[in-house]
């Protein structure tokens, strides 16, 4: 199995310089290099008579301290045709239960209880029941307030998803959120379809309660399981990408899984680990050139 290293940076950081990529690729001993975006991004060979673990290692030592992703992968299938993301802290850079509280002047309390979800540290479906349960009587029209004042999407999502979709590949935003978040952010980066948590709602007001079964971590295993089978794919086909403890699952279980400045559990946990660039880079991961990015 031929074997291809990508280095990553931020591109508001670009620390993916030349000597950078010509002492990796003498560590890795390829032989050749790809510069996907200057400063940015670049593939490189790696020799045939490294293991996957060894390439990381030698990578690691030349990377040090430097603000750099990095990632070896096989070098064929590397375009995948099913991607499923996680909405909150993901494709958006908040949590939007957390902004919801704030009008109810709990945020603080509420952001707690959220960290330890997405930690492992507490199970994520009675957590939600808890935080749904403080927001009984908050109106419905806040949503609204939230998605206009509170909430912003991160950099290169809809670049990811443009691009994966002119090249054929089906996207799916899967959160243990908000329908009423969701269908909005689903439409604004342009995923082909959203699935969420119902939040109850009576005469117009929060009833503190959300619809069950909720969709936790099971639910979006289970979805990117169903997704795959639907369209026919290979395991290698597909691509998972979250943060938190209720992502592994798919994370873990998808062709090439990516814990996005995730939580330490899940970083560690992962395939690949993205801590300093944006989303783009989960399209140079697959070998996509700047040049080669959908306009949008």
């Amino acid at each position: 199995m031929s074997l291809v290293a990508t280095l990553v940076s931020s591109p508001a950081d670009p620390q993916v310089t030349e000597g950078l990529i010509a002492g990796v690729s003498r560590a890795l001993g390829g032989g050749g290099n790809r510069v996907l975006d200057a400063g940015i991004a670049a593939d490189i060979a790696v020799d045939g008579s490294l293991s996957r673990d060894e390439a990381g290692r030698r990578m690691a030592e030349v990377i040090g301290d430097a603000p750099v992703d990095f990632a070896v992968l096989p070098a064929e299938g590397r375009a995948k045709k099913l991607l499923v993301a996680d909405m909150d802290s993901t494709m958006i850079g908040q949590e939007c239960i957390d902004e919801l509280a704030a009008f109810v002047g709990l945020k603080e309390h509420v952001a707690a209880i959220t960290e330890r979800a997405m930690r492992g540290e507490i199970a994520f479906e009675p957590a939600l029941r808890e935080r749904v349960g403080l927001l009984k009587g908050l109106s419905a029209d806040v949503v609204e307030e939230v998605l206009a004042e509170r909430i912003t999407l991160t950099p290169g999502g809809r670049e990811l998803i443009a691009t994966m979709r002119a090249h054929g590949a089906y996207t799916a935003l899967v959160s243990g959120g908000f329908t009423l978040f969701t269908g909005h952010i689903r439409e604004l980066i342009g995923f082909d379809e959203h699935r969420s948590n119902c939040l109850i709602t009576e005469d117009g007001r929060l009833t503190g309660r959300v619809a069950e079964p909720i969709l936790g971590k099971a639910a979006k295993l289970a979805t990117l399981r169903e997704l795959r089978q639907a369209r026919g794919l290979a395991h290698h086909e597909t691509l998972a990408i979250g943060d938190g403890a209720n992502d592994l699952d798919m994370i873990n279980d998808s062709g090439l899984g990516i814990a996005y400045h995730a939580k330490p559990k899940v970083a560690a946990a992962a395939e690949v680990s993205i801590r300093y660039g944006d989303l783009t880079a989960v399209l140079y991961l697959q070998g996509y050139a700047r040049d080669e990015f959908a306009a949008i």
